[in-house]
């Protein structure tokens, strides 16, 4: 039986799914394409190389390709691997495929997820930034990922070092939700130590890439991977990011998909904040300077007014020891010196330190230089 929009699949149709996107030279526009004229991927597979030639954007040489390539082995393998990673495949006519990831120009003919998107996760916006952030960029980071989750917000953004990071943890210790983005296969997530991360996320969220299992980290991946963080939203919030950020990538994905573009304006003298301050300037984005300027911008496309809920008070997303536990509550997302620390809980500074490392190791804060310390 064909497939048909909104359909659960049998195993051998989602087996002509993934047969067609491994077919070299069929992206997502021909793959659409050939969806639209075939009805499914299993017809266009059966077609003729003359019908398949009379595809817009086809041809002969990518309908040969079509006609001729069959990579049994790869199919049996991403099969095999859904049921070893909890993960499933989600379809561009799945009911659970993200609604406005759909309506993008060049939508993912089918989605790797583990967790899951749910109907809530509609009301989502990416959080996006540099790897490399200051203490103020962590501030803002944690801020609005902190009041969007109180707002009701999914919390969309890439699983990156820095400012991803800091919104799919601070939107975890809210108790909020989260999707994480992958530029690479779900069974080799980068960077690697964020493997807890992600399994925290997919708990309570969702963890989807296009690319198959056994996908690098390649970094031809990542600017595609960010049309898919700004497609999936309602808009992106820009935190600190220079002038060759791929936070800038994004930005530009979302002004194309005809999302709404926010920037948090950083310090006029710092390198990590040209490119988000270039986005202001330039009319790209809207200027936001508290979590209220978002809400008031996106509530006519909702249709109503998010309330806002009392958040549990932050904490980090897994048990810690009393001593542990003392010490993060000292350490802010403003850099502290391990000295005053040290004093604010009557220890020495080598015992300090030992607390202090046993939080970095589980990720929990992070060291400066000069012996500073703030929050992850």
């Amino acid at each position: 039986m064909e497939d048909s929009p909104m359909a659960d699949l049998s195993l051998t149709d989602l087996a002509s799914w993934l047969t067609l996107s491994r077919v070299p030279g069929v992206g997502a526009s021909r793959f659409h394409a050939l969806l639209s004229r075939f009805g499914s991927p299993s017809s266009a597979l059966s077609a003729t190389v003359d019908e398949l030639a009379e595809t817009d954007g086809v041809g002969p040489r990518i309908a040969r390709a079509v006609r001729g390539h069959r990579d049994q082995a790869f199919v049996d393998r991403q099969l095999r691997l859904l049921d070893r990673h909890d993960a499933r495949i989600v379809t561009y006519r799945d009911r659970d495929y993200p609604e406005r990831l759909r309506d993008i120009y060049d939508p993912p003919p089918l989605l790797f997820v583990s967790g899951g998107w749910k109907a809530e996760d509609e009301q989502c916006i990416a959080i996006v930034g540099t790897r490399f952030t200051s203490a103020y960029g962590r501030k803002m980071a944690e801020s609005f990922s902190s009041e969007l989750s109180a707002f009701g917000f999914t919390v969309v953004s890439g699983l990156a070092r820095g400012v991803d990071t800091l919104a799919h943890r601070t939107a975890l210790r809210g108790n909020g939700r989260t999707v994480a983005v992958l530029g690479s296969g779900l069974d080799r997530p980068y960077p690697a130590e964020n493997r807890k991360l992600m399994a925290t996320i997919r708990e309570h969220g969702a963890v989807m890439t296009e690319h198959p299992f056994g996908t690098g980290p390649d970094a031809v991946n990542f600017p595609q991977r960010n049309r898919i963080i700004s497609g999936s939203t309602l808009g992106t919030i820009v935190v600190e990011a220079g002038k060759r950020s791929g936070a800038l990538i994004t930005a530009r994905f979302a002004l194309d998909q005809g999302r709404e573009v926010f920037a948090v304006p950083g310090p006029l003298d710092a390198a990590s904040s040209e490119g988000v301050n270039r986005l202001i300037k330039d009319g790209t984005a809207k200027l936001i300077q508290r979590v209220e300027d978002v809400i008031d911008e996106l509530a006519p496309r909702l249709g109503f007014d998010p309330i806002r809920s009392e958040p549990e008070p932050a904490g980090p997303a897994f048990e810690l020891p009393p001593e542990e536990e003392s010490m993060y509550g000292q350490v802010t997302s403003d850099p502290k010196h391990i000295d005053h620390l040290a004093s604010a809980l009557s220890l020495t500074s080598s015992q300090a330190l030992g607390v202090l490392l046993a939080l970095e190791l589980k990720g929990a804060v992070r060291q400066l230089p000069g012996m500073m310390f703030v929050r992850s």
